[in-house]
């Protein structure tokens, strides 16, 4: 059963963000494919944020998340937050963002993001989903969204 479910959602191209998260001070963001659209009315969106990932411990802290869609002009960006970890480097050292709501960074060179309010985590297993009330954003591009399939031989910053 296991070997059917891994080669089927091997094949899915999940939509790709990258998720940024400030809270005590600290700033933290990673590349994440589990995410979706959860709700029309009221508006609710649903990030999936590994536990081994250093976003983790700030994204459960943050009351405020930012989701940037990653077109392929953000490639390097998309090496950034997916192949390297906070732990080691501070990733907005290595970008152009500014401050969000509570703190939260918005990374300037992504034309396509929202921030949304923590309304609830859930924990998923190896993710924490965190159920977002959308309350700022900008969407100045019709770019398309890059899937996992693009990304997917970007070795991850943190260990599996």
């Amino acid at each position: 059963m296991a070997s059917a479910f891994t080669r089927v959602v091997q094949g899915l191209d999940y939509p790709m963000f990258i998720v940024t998260a400030a809270a005590g001070g600290e700033r933290a963001g990673c590349l994440v494919g589990f995410a979706t659209q959860c709700s029309i009315k009221p508006p609710r969106f649903l990030v999936g944020i590994s536990k081994l990932n250093h976003t983790f411990d700030v994204a459960a802290r943050a009351t405020v998340l930012a989701v940037h869609s990653v077109g392929e002009r953000d490639a390097e960006l998309a090496k950034l937050f997916g192949g390297e970890t906070g732990d080691e480097i501070d990733k907005f050292a290595r970008c152009r963002w500014h401050a969000g709501l509570d703190g939260v960074p918005i990374l300037d060179d992504i034309e396509a993001w929202f921030a949304g309010r923590v309304l609830e985590r859930v924990d998923f297993g190896d993710h924490v989903g965190h159920v977002l009330e959308p309350l700022d954003g900008e969407a100045d591009t019709d770019e398309d969204n890059v899937g996992y399939q693009r990304v997917k031989d970007i070795d991850p910053g943190h260990a599996p």
